[in-house]
């Protein structure tokens, strides 16, 4: 592994070339340009972050860079050759490699043979195993990675998932590696270890084109800062040349603002309850209260206990045991159904592969959870339009056509579709599994304008969440969570980031803290 380039403080820009160079480089789709004559560089030994908006051109520009599309102008040029456009395998055995957000592994295989895939080594006619978890294990080492080679994929955790998909394309010979939300879903440690590695293949003299939502994440890590905004370059940084509120400005175009509206208090009546909730693997007891009008969160890392609960609540999967009620009346786990009935409204985590159907165009999309209520069946698309489109101008949902597929909108928008589809009914209660998950900073706030209005109408809101500044922002409690159990209870307004993130990762706790009391509850 070779050592990080001296002078890299110093000096405004690395002394060797670039590894990629992009000039001029425009892309539409039909009408739309999705990029207008981009140009940067991509360094050696540099960790350059992409930064932007959902739909700023981030994505489009990756997909250039991987040979998914091709430009309709400019040039790519690749170790000093320039080229009009290229395919997956040219940018492959240029040295550029892609670790997409979404996992591209095997599961059932081990991680020698993920690490390896596609570079198999024979003999004889046969796979050289030896030879193979030899290799595997050198390309680990390489990267300060220490994982058993013999391990099954689908036993690590996600995080090593990252770094055995990081060791695979790094194996291949790329000087360029993209990865695109790495940390993602994360929790603080775990996220950390992730940077780590991005450190190491800095250091090793990769050029690392990293693309992020979090914003503070980027600044502690990044070596140049490239914003993007409606297909157009309008920033270019070193590190420490700009700060979190001059970023989010040109990410944006303007000021944004996050404020935390006056809470109003909640009704006495009890909208959501989970008593005594287990399900003998993940969740080993679990109570939680919340009225209407309210917004509890439960925190805890990315695979503890919040994140096993959409499965139980939406009725997915039963529990192992616990009880269950909306409005006070009790509602048997694993009844779809009799959730929806009694007026609960579940908002998955994970919108790509349980909460929306990419194909299907967004009017039907906002619609599905509506017509399997009312027991409609979808109409001709003029009548389809009339009855979307109150919901998506109140979800504020933003498409360059007029109705294209939900898989061709960037991620916020798809997140307010899928908040559309299910917030959209008229809920008593609502549970809602990492809703900013992936999303960029503009779309986050409208998000959470859009949840606190749900609980100004008296909706009871439960939310999962593994980052705290979220929880911070919109709970009035919130529930700690490690290891499957609730460990601290906290008012927000009683309590630092730092205590919650010291109660889920394991530092100070403070005993669960009694819920006040409203005006007119019995004592």
């Amino acid at each position: 592994m070779t050592a990080p380039l001296d002078n890299a403080v110093e000096a405004p820009l690395p002394v060797a070339p670039p590894v990629i160079r992009v000039r001029g480089v425009v892309k539409r789709f039909g009408g739309a340009a999705a990029l207008k004559g981009v140009s940067v560089d991509f360094r050696p030994g540099e960790i350059h972050a992409l930064m932007g908006m959902n739909g700023a051109g981030k994505s489009t520009l990756v997909q250039l860079l991987a040979g998914v599309h091709a430009p309709d102008a400019g040039t790519i040029e690749v170790g000093g050759a320039a080229h009009d456009h290229l395919t997956p395998r040219q940018a492959r055995r240029l040295g550029i490699a892609t670790v997409p957000q979404r996992r591209e592994l095997v599961l059932g295989l081990t991680v020698a043979e993920n690490v390896m895939l596609g570079a198999l080594p024979g003999r004889g006619g046969f796979v050289d195993r030896r030879a193979m978890r030899a290799t595997a294990r050198d390309a680990l080492r390489q990267l300060g990675i220490d994982l058993d080679v013999d391990r099954t994929v689908a036993d690590l955790t996600v995080p090593e998932q990252t770094m055995v998909e990081v060791a695979r394309e790094v194996n291949r010979g790329g000087d360029a590696l993209i990865l695109d939300e790495p940390t993602a879903c994360l929790g603080a440690e775990d996220a950390e270890q992730i940077r780590a590695l991005v450190r190491r293949l800095s250091a090793a003299g990769k050029a690392v084109i990293y693309i992020s939502h979090h914003i503070d994440e980027v600044l502690g890590l990044a070596d140049r800062l490239t914003v993007l905004r409606d297909g157009e370059v309008v920033a270019g940084a070193a590190a420490g040349e700009m700060d979190e509120r001059s970023l989010v400005r040109a990410m944006v175009g303007r000021e944004v603002v996050s404020v935390r509206p006056p809470r109003r208090a909640p009704r006495p009546e009890v909208g959501l309850a989970l008593t005594g909730l287990r399900d003998g693997r993940f969740i080993e007891h679990l109570d939680v209260e919340v009225r209407r009008g309210e917004i509890v969160a439960v925190l805890g890392p990315a695979g503890d206990a919040q994140s096993r609960l959409f499965d139980l609540v939406s009725g997915r999967r039963r529990p192992g045991g616990g009880a269950f009620a909306v409005d006070g009346r009790a509602v048997p786990f694993g009844r779809v159904g009799r959730s929806l009935g009694a007026g609960l409204r579940c908002v998955t985590g994970d919108r790509r592969t349980l909460g929306l159907v990419p194909e299907l165009s967004v009017d039907e999309n906002v619609m599905l959870a509506h017509d399997r209520l009312h027991r409609r069946r979808l109409h001709f698309p003029a009548a389809l339009a009339r009855r979307a489109a109150p919901l998506r101008e109140a979800y504020k949902v933003r498409a360059l056509q007029r109705n294209p597929a939900v898989g061709r909108l960037s991620g916020g928008n798809q997140q307010k579709v899928l908040l559309a589809k299910w917030l959209g009914t008229d809920p008593a209660a609502c549970f809602l599994e990492e809703p900013t998950n992936g999303v960029d900073v503009a779309a986050m706030a409208e998000i959470h304008a859009l949840i606190d209005a749900l609980a100004d109408r008296g909706v009871a809101v439960l939310l999962a969440s593994s980052s705290a500044e979220e929880v911070m922002r919109l709970a009035a409690s919130v529930l700690a969570v490690r290891g499957g159990r609730a460990v601290a209870g906290f008012d927000v307004d009683a309590v630092t980031r730092e205590e919650l993130i010291a109660a889920v990762l394991g530092g100070a706790l403070r005993e669960p803290q009694p819920r006040p009391a409203l005006q007119g509850d019995p004592t």
